[in-house]
């Protein structure tokens, strides 16, 4: 791990630096996380350690070690599906508002195509490349900006925990298993009803695709 040279919000930085440990698979499922340790490893402090470990065992990214302390959590199919069925009515409602704020001329059509395509094109070659970090990073901007265009600032607020935890299961599966390309094309249909001013499609195409990923990692997860 690199350390941590700047001053301020270190808890916030050490939160962020195990999380991307644990998402790309740095730290394992059962590795278990020794304060002392984590504190060398990125030059700062036990308090903001004790602080960014708390946050992660409230995500359900840590648990309770055998013993004594935290160890990264093993994925519970139970818990992923329960995140799922949560993102998939807050991305529908984001693709129906966003859908809403096109029909009624509070947002630029040309401006959502070409934004939107933009980040598909970066998604896409993510997947030609067999990049997984930018895989995901593109997934969540694609997402991340049908939130920003609903015109409703909760929903993204709201998505942020659900998020945390996708992507640790969103990185396992990616890392194992064949890399999915209709993903973009599910994508590229949520927007294109967006741009055609369509709510009730919108909103139809993405719950759909929250439903089918929920499927697809499950059974990835399932036969790993």
């Amino acid at each position: 791990m690199k350390q941590i040279s700047v001053q301020p919000g270190r808890a916030e930085l050490a939160y962020q630096a195990l999380l991307d440990e644990i998402c790309d698979g740095s730290l394992a499922p059962g590795a278990t996380l020794v304060q002392e340790e984590l504190a060398a490893q990125l030059g700062v402090s036990r308090q903001p350690i004790q602080q960014a470990l708390a946050r992660l065992k409230g995500d359900g990214l840590l648990e309770d070690a055998p013993g004594r302390g935290l160890c990264v959590s093993r994925l519970d199919l139970s818990r992923m599906r329960s995140h799922y069925e949560i993102r998939s009515s807050l991305d529908g409602l984001a693709a129906r508002l966003a859908a809403s704020q096109v029909l009624q001329q509070g947002l630029s059509r040309a401006t959502v195509e070409q934004d939107g395509r933009t980040i598909i094109a970066k998604g896409r070659r993510a997947i030609s490349n067999d990049e997984v970090k930018a895989m995901i990073q593109q997934d969540i901007a694609f997402h991340s900006y049908i939130y920003e265009i609903s015109g409703n600032a909760l929903i993204e607020t709201s998505a942020q925990l659900h998020w945390r935890f996708l992507r640790r299961v969103m990185g396992d599966v990616l890392r194992k298993a064949q890399r999915p390309p209709s993903i973009w094309d599910q994508h590229e249909a949520i927007l294109n009803a967006i741009v055609a001013a369509d709510p009730e499609l919108a909103e139809h195409l993405a719950e759909q695709h929250i439903e089918l990923a929920c499927t697809r990692l499950t059974q990835a997860l399932e036969t790993s």
